[in-house]
């Protein structure tokens, strides 16, 4: 059986589409090369999220939002959980959001940004991220179109002002108290419609098989993870499939470190709807094909499962 696919982000779209949708198609998963965000801002902003998660305690809890359901600035160690998980994660996040104009028709959807002032120049760090993760994600996107017969613009005006979350996360070193079972990210899928994750070449992650094992993602220096979520898996049918994937506990010396990664969930507009292409429904089975639901619903639908709303 072929293995995830590795592929360059620089090649000519149509010579890599391929290769990408069937990576995806049977693992849900694929790594790219040459995503075009520049190693000196990833540099620049794994440091300015060390520093912020080395601040105290009761400063980082300053930054939480009280019913923000964690959309926006800090949560703590603690809070989320898988769904149907019965022990919370061993994790704490920071997420940065999508700045919206005044007056703008989505703001309603979309919280503003909290920023810590302790921190230097985080604003202006995670703010050229948020838009490089996003010039990256949707030339995967571009890639996924063309492996699905659309246009290669077919997902810009989809995603266009979409309600996209980049998580600074921290896994802390592992104490000694360590519940049992406790896990560093239990088993779940993402909600969203592909995800870039930075910072995942130390090992830890692992996916789900269609034969039910699990299976370690190898990730190359400086490449970003991809993976499809609920959200294109439900416009595909699940032709591309959302996959169950986790984090685990490492052994060894690794266990007194601290792991830090930054995944970029890249969404739909909050009015778009999700109905499914009919290129991927099957003469005769129209009915069997998901309900048509807006981005928004679905994202309240599946926050409420897992502890955040």
């Amino acid at each position: 059986m072929t293995d995830i696919a590795i592929v360059s982000l620089a090649q000519p779209l149509d010579t890599i589409a391929d290769e990408l949708g069937r990576s995806f198609a049977e693992y849900g998963f694929a790594v790219v090369r040459d995503h075009g965000i520049p190693q000196d801002l990833i540099d620049r902003a794994e440091a300015k999220s060390k520093e912020f998660f080395a601040l105290p305690e009761e400063v980082k809890r300053g930054y939480q939002i009280p019913g923000g359901g964690g959309a926006r600035g800090y949560t703590p160690f603690g809070t989320e959980k898988a769904k149907d998980a019965e022990i919370f994660d061993l994790k704490e996040f920071w997420h940065v959001g999508r700045s919206l104009p005044e007056g703008h028709p989505l703001s309603e959807y979309m919280a503003p940004n909290v920023w810590p002032d302790e921190i230097d120049g985080f604003r202006e760090t995670f703010s050229e991220l948020y838009g490089a993760f996003e010039t990256a994600g949707l030339r995967v996107l571009e890639a996924i179109a063309l492996h699905l017969g659309l246009d290669q613009q077919y997902f810009a005006a989809t995603v266009e002002d979409g309600n996209s979350v980049m998580r600074l996360l921290h896994y802390p070193p592992l104490g000694e108290d360590a519940p049992d079972g406790a896990i560093r990210a239990a088993a779940h899928g993402d909600i969203n419609t592909i995800t870039l994750l930075l910072g995942a070449e130390e090992a830890g992650l692992e996916l789900l098989t269609r034969q039910g094992s699990w299976k370690a993602v190898d990730v190359p220096d400086g490449a970003l993870v991809i993976n499809v979520g609920d959200m294109l898996d439900r416009l595909t049918n699940s032709r591309l499939r959302s996959t169950t994937h986790r984090v685990v506990n490492p052994h060894g010396a690794a266990k007194t470190r601290s792991r830090y990664s930054m995944p970029f969930f890249l969404h739909f507009r909050p009015d778009y709807v999700i109905e499914t292409l009919e290129s991927c429904i099957e003469a005769g089975h129209e009915s069997e094909a998901p309900e048509p639901i807006s981005s928004h619903e679905f994202l309240q639908q599946r926050l409420r499962e897992i502890n955040l709303a």
